[in-house]
Parts: structure tokens; C-alpha cells; sequence
């Protein structure tokens, strides 16, 4: 490709410019089979305004009996979670797939990273389904095994790579789990994020928090009592993550430039809003919202903390709740005692979550019951290995 630029009036300049792999993937002019973008579900789907979807849904599982499993994350729409066998957070979800041998089939209703992490945990038997291979994640996106392995010859060439361990969230790709596995890290999730890096700091005297900057940043100053000083921001697209060799040295956290859509949507505004709107509120936020936003809430927690706070919270009592709409809805039907509101005032779904809708479930469990495997997730087995490495560190923390 060939741009023309102009330096001065009446002078041209021609600059030769390769676009990047990302640039011609989201230009739709390249491929990538492992991206978790644009892919399309062979065959063809039943109409979303098909009366009989529940229906069909409901004979296509009847049909598979204990041969299929279901998996529902949180964040999923009512059409879909009510077939769900269990729900939960993602790591959860992947636990209870493993805990589920006899299924032969784990539909996972989540996102692509989550369905990897049950591939990674269940027998070599089982075979994990994803409805839609279009539901991603742009958290984990934002980190690709290309640019780790960058930043770690950037970590190496600084001279700090042997005293760095690597702590990846939940939410990554199976690639950057199995990086971590294999430099010596482990996995943590947002409930224990904390135990994560108490581990990792007696391993070594800095971390490479991936790939949520506010999860790593919250739980390094909320919780163990770091300074924002402490911590520095990669950039993977910036030479050397746009920092000096004196700033990778001198950070007890090296946080990657990667968040959450929905999460970091949430501002401190919108706190501010809400407390003058509704007199006596409490502010309830999870801790991969921006910093400032977790400073100014009443309480901050995983998914399955905030769903607890809401059980124990007593009749009369009124809420605002940063995190994924469809949860935040749910929560407000379970406790009509109680007052929950969305935090923000825009509306916010997870929009990759909500890909898998009743037409991809419907064409998913049919397919499976006609004997059709469909949109299997399968992580390669020198990648699974590390991945499951770092991963059973996880599942080891104190």
C-alpha cells in the first residue's frame, strides 16, 4: 500500500507502508484462524423470531439427556441462562465442566477464552462447543502471544526478565496462559487476584500483570498497599511499551494496556450521578473498572461477591452496580425488596457476550442431537500443557 502525505503546501512525500496484520484483519482483507473475530457459524440458523425456540431448545437438550452439559456465564441473556445446568463465572463455569466427566458434550455459553480454559481442564474425551465462534472478548484481544513475547525480550534486554513473574487473568487467551505457564506464573481471577500476587512477589521481586491494567492496578494499590508510583503501563504498541529502562526497573508492576469494554465504560461520574440521584445508595463496582471509579464505591468485588452482597443485603436497602447489564438486570428481578440500579446511564451489555442468543443455542444442541459436532473449541496440546501449568498454580495458592 502506498500513501501520499503532504509536508508542505505543493511538496509531496511518498512513504511506503506496510498496514500490520490487525489493520488488514479488521479490514476484513486477511484471515486469521485464530483470531476470536468475525467468524461466521457454518449452516444455517433458525429465525430469531421463531415461536418455537424454547421449544426446540428444550427437545434438542431433552434428546442429548447427560451427553450434553451446559454452561451459562453470568453475563449471558435470560433466553439463553434458562438452559443453562449451571452458571457462573468463567472459572467456575471451566471448573464445573471438569467436574462433569460423563458429558461427551460442554456447550459453553461464554466467550472464547472460556471455552479454551474448559478444553484445557476437561478429558481429551470431551469435547467443548462454543455457539458462536464470533464471541470474543476485546480484553483478551488486547494481548496476543506476538507482543508478550515482545515485551519479555524488552523485560530481557532491560536485564529484570529473571526476577519478573508473569500473573495473567482469567481472562486471556489460551496462548498468553500458557506464556505465563511457561515463565514460571499462574492465573488468578478477580476474587483472587490478591493471593495471586502475594504468591507471585515471593517468586520474584516484580510482576507482568496481563492483560487488564485495572484488576492489576486496583488490586496492587486497594488491596496490598502500593502506590501508583509503583506501577507502570505497557503499551504494546509503542517501541520498548513506550516506557524507559530506568521506569521497567524501578515498577513493582508492569501492568499491559489492556481493559475491559463494558467495565471501563463506568466513569467517576457516574458514581458522583448516581449518589445525587438516589439518597442513601450504595456503590458496588468490580475491580476491573477504572481506578478512580473503585476508590470513590462503597464496595468492590468478582461477580460472585457482588451477586453474595446482594443476597445478604437487607430489604429496603438501595444499590448501584457497575458491571455487566444483563447480571445487573437479573439481580434487580431476583430482590424486588431492594433498590438496584445500572450504575451508568447509558446502556451496557457485553456485546460479544451476547452473540450466543437463542437461534445459535437452538442450531448448537440440534446439531449435537443429529450427531453434527459443531464449533468445537480445541486448544493445541503443547499449549494446553503450559496453560494448565500456570493454571494448577492457580488452583494451589493458599
Amino acid at each position: 500500500m502506498r500513501v501520499v502525505t503532504t509536508a508542505q503546501p505543493r511538496q509531496a512525500v511518498e512513504l511506503d507502508v506496510q498496514p500490520s496484520p490487525l489493520a488488514l484483519l479488521l479490514l476484513g482483507r486477511e484471515a486469521d484462524p485464530r483470531s476470536e473475530r468475525g467468524v461466521e457459524c457454518p449452516g444455517d440458523l433458525p429465525s430469531p423470531s421463531d415461536p418455537d425456540l424454547v421449544e426446540r431448545a428444550r427437545a434438542a437438550k431433552e434428546k442429548l439427556g447427560d451427553k450434553v452439559f451446559v454452561l451459562g456465564h453470568h453475563y449471558q441473556r435470560d433466553e439463553v441462562i434458562q438452559f443453562a445446568d449451571v452458571t457462573g463465572d468463567s472459572f467456575k463455569l471451566a471448573r464445573d465442566a471438569a467436574n462433569k466427566p460423563e458429558a461427551e458434550y460442554i456447550v459453553f455459553c461464554g466467550v472464547h477464552f472460556m471455552a479454551e480454559s474448559a478444553d484445557i481442564l476437561t478429558g481429551d474425551d470431551q469435547k467443548v462447543v462454543l455457539p458462536d465462534l464470533a464471541a470474543g472478548c476485546s480484553m483478551a484481544d488486547m494481548a496476543t502471544a506476538e507482543q508478550v513475547a515482545e515485551c519479555w525480550d524488552v523485560l530481557s534486554e532491560a536485564g529484570i526478565a529473571d526476577r519478573v513473574v508473569p500473573v495473567s487473568y482469567m481472562n486471556s487467551s489460551a496462548d498468553i496462559k500458557a506464556f505465563t505457564g511457561k515463565h514460571g506464573g499462574t492465573i488468578c481471577t478477580s476474587s483472587n487476584a490478591k493471593r495471586a500476587l502475594d504468591w507471585a512477589f515471593e517468586q520474584g521481586e516484580q510482576v507482568l500483570f496481563l492483560p487488564d491494567q485495572h484488576l492489576g492496578r486496583n488490586t496492587a494499590v486497594r488491596d496490598m498497599g502500593m502506590s501508583l508510583d509503583d506501577c507502570v503501563l505497557y503499551n504494546p504498541h509503542k517501541p520498548n511499551g513506550g516506557l524507559t529502562v530506568e521506569q521497567l526497573r524501578g515498577a513493582k508492576m508492569i501492568l499491559w494496556r489492556g481493559h475491559c469494554s463494558v467495565h471501563g465504560r463506568f466513569s467517576l461520574e457516574s458514581v458522583e450521578d448516581v449518589r445525587a440521584r438516589i439518597e442513601g445508595v450504595r456503590v458496588l463496582v468490580h475491580p476491573e473498572c477504572k481506578h478512580e471509579v473503585v476508590a470513590a464505591a462503597d464496595e468492590v468485588g468478582s461477580t460472585e461477591y457482588i451477586i453474595k452482597a446482594l443476597d445478604a443485603a437487607p430489604a429496603g436497602s438501595k444499590w448501584a452496580i457497575g458491571t455487566e447489564l444483563n447480571l445487573v438486570r437479573r439481580l434487580a428481578n431476583a430482590h424486588p425488596d431492594k433498590e438496584v440500579v445500572f450504575l451508568d446511564k447509558t446502556v451496557c451489555f457485553c456485546s460479544t457476550m451476547n452473540r450466543i442468543d437463542l437461534p445459535h443455542l437452538v442450531w448448537t444442541l440440534e446439531s449435537l442431537a443429529e450427531g453434527n459436532l459443531v464449533n468445537r473449541i480445541e486448544v493445541d496440546r503443547e499449549t494446553e500443557s503450559f496453560a494448565k501449568l500456570a493454571l494448577e498454580r492457580m488452583l494451589a495458592l493458599p
